[in-house]
């Protein structure tokens, strides 16, 4: 594991805007990203494979896929059990840092009997060189060592891809432009919340809430704050918080960050509320939360999708700073 600069870790953060514009420049006009949609056989599944940050990007992108009946699965490189290789299947092997021993191994085990792409900032690397296709990130070096800036870049690029095979122009350079402009503004204005989320939350456990199809946020937001500041946090899926995370409200302690969109809040509102549990929203006010993190834009779901993990990745560093660990 590389050592981690916590001290630096802002800096990463406030680079992500350009790391979305560079992204986005990256892929303009033809290159590998336009191969995509003549390969054949014609892959009928995709299959993501990473660890970390890499696979939490590809949880959302798999999530968009199955929403539209597409045979898409994220898996982490790990494991014992892989799905096989096939000639219909589309592998995305995906490591930021091209330094993943796991996923590495699961791309040569895909090399020569599925279709195989490689997502990294690294594009000269062997990792890059074992797969048929290469699609770059333009996040560039993490000073801090975290994870955080490449992590939105490569949700950005598995957009990009995501609409070249099922023929959406929504998902395309434009959004991830529109969502560097988000971007921008959410870390100028953090001034306005972020000392009062702080003030709120520091000392506490906490969880992370996001709906199903975005659960790749909660996950990465909740690893910012266990990462950087070393705080107790989890991912919960909003609606199944409620059915298995909230016997941990009836001890003191526990904080929420809600992550909005999930028709099951009013739910998780309820308990946090009657066991004395504050909850921060992102995205939006909800009644009876005590503070909400604006974003602009939000609104629009894929914008929010590549912009709200900085509410947890700007508190993380608040946090850090408050108590450097």
């Amino acid at each position: 594991m590389a050592d981690l600069e916590p001290s630096r870790f802002l800096e990463d953060v406030l680079d992500t805007p350009k790391a979305l514009r560079s992204t986005a420049d990256l892929h303009a006009g033809g290159g590998p990203l336009a191969r995509l949609g003549s390969l054949e056989p014609r892959p009928s599944r995709m299959l993501f494979l990473g660890m970390g940050s890499s696979r939490y990007a590809a949880l959302n992108a798999t999530a968009m896929l199955r929403a539209r009946g597409v045979d898409a699965h994220a898996e982490l490189a790990s494991t014992g059990a892989p799905q096989p290789p096939a000639l219909d299947t589309l592998a995305v092997a995906v490591s930021a840092n091209a330094g993943s021993a796991e996923t590495m191994a699961a791309l040569r085990r895909h090399a020569g009997h599925s279709h195989t792409v490689a997502v990294t900032s690294r594009p000269r690397s062997q990792f890059a060189a074992a797969a048929g296709l290469c699609l770059a990130l333009g996040s560039g070096a993490e000073v801090s060592g975290v994870a955080c800036k490449s992590y939105t870049s490569t949700l950005a690029v598995l957009l990009l891809m995501v609409g070249r095979m099922l023929g959406e122009p929504r998902l395309g350079r434009d959004l991830l432009r529109e969502a560097a402009d988000a971007s921008e503004r959410v870390l100028d204005d953090r001034e306005r919340w972020l000392p009062q989320a702080a003030e709120l939350l520091a000392g506490r456990a906490l969880h992370v809430l996001a709906p199903a199809e975005r659960i790749g946020s909660a996950e990465q937001s909740a690893l910012m704050l266990r990462e950087v500041p070393r705080v107790r946090a989890d991912a919960c899926e909003t609606g199944d918080w409620s059915h298995v995370d909230v016997y941990l409200s009836k001890r003191p302690g526990l904080g929420l960050v809600m992550l909005r969109g999930s028709a099951w809040e009013a739910e998780v509102m309820d308990w946090a509320v009657e066991r004395g549990v504050p909850v921060v929203t992102v995205g939006g006010a909800l009644d009876r939360s005590v503070l909400d993190v604006p974003i602009a834009d939000g609104g629009d779901p894929l914008v929010r999708l590549l912009v709200e993990s900085h509410a947890c990745e700007l508190l993380a560093a608040e946090l850090w700073r408050l108590d450097p660990i």
